[in-house]
């Protein structure tokens, strides 16, 4: 782990990220890693970049204030798009791009919130936040940004969220 950089996101970034998506099979995201810097540069987002001898192992955002969800209007940050690319995962990568957000919302807060999406893509997410101390918010499940209500029927999609929190190394 010790060659690994955590850095901010940067312009070539964007192109890189887009291919360890496609390699993937996942979609390109176009325009999504500039809005993002755009956005840090406005201090609303953070961007941390894990690195490898110039390479892109994965990534994570910190939203300042999160918009969405339960914790919306309370002035809490959330992780959001997080994601460490397949050839690179289980070597510690996203323990090291959780602890940069979690260190740099603990400058900020003494709450950090994440949404996780509930189909079994989501699985070692859900299982690493568990582990990191995140416990959900009591809200229920939310769909396209809104709690979903008993009964109600829904995708089983990205828009499908549980949200967690946990106290920052500021509150410890």
């Amino acid at each position: 782990m010790s060659d690994i950089i955590i850095r901010a996101m940067r312009p070539q970034d964007e192109t890189d990220i887009n291919a360890a998506l496609r390699a993937m099979g996942w979609d390109d995201r176009p325009g999504l890693y500039t809005r993002y810097m755009a956005e840090e540069q406005a201090g609303k987002r953070l961007t941390f970049v894990a690195e490898r001898d110039g390479v892109p192992l994965g990534y994570v955002t910190l939203i300042k204030e999160t918009e969405h969800g339960p914790f919306a209007g309370k002035g809490l940050p959330e992780v959001a798009d997080f994601n460490v690319f397949e050839p690179y995962r289980r070597q510690g990568i996203g323990a090291a791009l959780m602890d940069a957000a979690e260190s740099a919302a603990a400058a900020f807060s003494d709450i950090i919130t994440i949404g996780v999406g509930m189909y079994c893509s989501y699985g070692a997410a859900q299982r690493m936040y568990v582990k990191r101390g995140y416990i959900p918010d009591g809200s229920g499940i939310w769909y396209k940004n809104k709690p979903l209500p008993p009964y109600e029927s829904c995708v089983n999609d990205d828009d499908l969220v549980l949200y967690f929190s946990k106290p920052t190394a500021r509150t410890k």
